[in-house]
């Protein structure tokens, strides 16, 4: 195999550089999924068009008014997320809605180990390059796809995102605070996209593992609500075993006494504290110099501390009010307790810890300039992946991919840009 690695790599080789995958996600999961295999060194092509840009370009970006500038044209250049999910990527725009641009893509296809997409269910057969037909273009070629509900089943064909996938998988079921709070239920995050891209990027790295040892490419599905659904095993089990419907209850657990975020001296900052047994609640009490409502009986062990949970938050209230959220933190950390300061975005960034652990990275975007983008979340001792090169512009790569890789002459390249077709 040809090594693939796209540039900016002077160190160890990196576990993928072997592999090409062509990436025809947008929004959120299929990107990111093409995300995780290119920072581990995979050479990812993603495939656009002005006709149909990633949606993660579209809109105003949320970037100062001075850097947007008001210039519509130069927008989908600005866009955090798409930056952060579409790093070390390499860029082309072919029209597929064009037989020519078909028939490019074709051939870079027939070059490739992988192609990635998370498309609705039938987009691809009618493109012509579902896995029959990519199997004529190359046998042993890998095709994850990523429906939001799946290939098949009676739901195959209905619109939903996000929160629609996770609404229908009960995690939204569990989003709130009590039986008696109104339910929550929305997620800010899209969760189910982020697991559903994790479950494909290993599918697709199991799937090259097979094709390495027996020569078989496979077609691979990766239905977004059945990955979501699957990390909600405890939630099932609880149904099974006992028949009871599982229902919001915000920070409350069963096994740890005080849980909670906790108000504190400074404004509009909390602590995190977890009490996990009696051996930690001595410790707390001890921390809290020993206030005289810890001798309640009502809180004297694990069962009355849960009865009686509103009443023990009341209390530890109280006492973090009169510290801030790091006083309080060494305090409880110092005794063993488990406890932290809940930390806003700004605090990700200027922590040392994660600092020092380059949690987060500088990158140089040619139109925005210096951005954070979080680093690795895997840290391979011999062959670390990571950030090589920033997202791509709109067809940056066309003549790299198409014209070099691909084979096509100049004069072609002008014509078919001039055709819409490399557009």
């Amino acid at each position: 195999m040809m090594d693939y690695s796209n540039g900016g790599n002077e160190g160890p080789s990196l576990p993928l550089d072997r592999y090409r995958v062509v990436d025809f996600g947008t929004a959120w999961a299929g990107p990111m999924a093409g995300q995780l295999l290119a920072d581990l060194g995979a050479q990812v092509i993603k495939v656009e068009s002005k006709e149909r840009m990633d949606g993660l370009r579209l809109g105003r970006p949320i970037v100062g008014d001075d850097l947007a500038g008001g210039d519509r044209g130069l927008w989908p250049e600005l866009q955090p997320v798409f930056h952060g999910i579409n790093r070390n990527k390499l860029g082309i725009t072919l029209n597929l809605k064009s037989e020519d641009g078909l028939d490019l893509v074709r051939q870079l296809l027939a070059q490739s180990d992988v192609a990635l997409n998370n498309y609705s269910p039938g987009v691809l057969e009618r493109l012509g390059l579902d896995y029959p037909e990519l199997r004529k273009i190359r046998p042993d070629i890998i095709l994850v796809s990523m429906p939001a509900l799946g290939e098949t089943g009676p739901l195959r064909d209905v619109l939903a995102y996000a929160p629609i996938i996770q609404a229908l998988s009960g995690l939204m079921s569990l989003v709130g605070y009590s039986e008696e709070e109104q339910l929550v239920g929305e997620l800010q995050a899209p969760w189910s996209d982020v697991v559903a891209a994790i479950h494909a990027s290993l599918a697709a790295v199991a799937a090259l593992r097979h094709r390495n040892l027996t020569g078989e490419g496979q077609f691979i599905e990766v239905a977004q609500l059945e990955a979501t659904t699957s990390m909600l095993g405890e939630a099932f089990l609880d149904y099974q075993m006992t028949g009871r419907i599982p229902t919001p209850r915000g920070n409350f657990d069963t096994a740890y006494v005080p849980h909670n975020n906790y108000p504190c001296a400074d404004a509009d900052r909390w602590v995190a504290i977890s009490v996990k047994d009696n051996a930690d609640w001595a410790a707390f009490v001890l921390a809290m110099d020993n206030p005289e409502w810890c001798e309640e009986d009502r809180f004297s062990d694990l069962r009355a501390r849960l009865e009686n949970v509103e009443e023990l938050d009341a209390h530890v209230s109280a006492w973090t009010r009169q510290h801030t959220a790091l006083q309080i933190t060494e305090m409880l950390q110092n005794v063993g307790v488990a406890a932290m300061p809940v930390m806003n975005i700004e605090d990700q960034f200027l922590d040392p810890h994660l600092q020092e652990r380059e949690a987060y990275l500088e990158v140089e975007h040619p139109h925005v300039g210096v951005e954070w983008l979080y680093g690795m979340p895997w840290l391979l001792g011999a062959t670390p992946g990571g950030i090589r090169a920033p997202a791509p512009l709109m067809g940056q790569h066309n003549q790299e991919i198409l014209g070099d890789l691909v084979g096509l002459s100049q004069d072609r390249m002008e014509q078919f840009s001039a055709n819409q077709v490399i557009y």
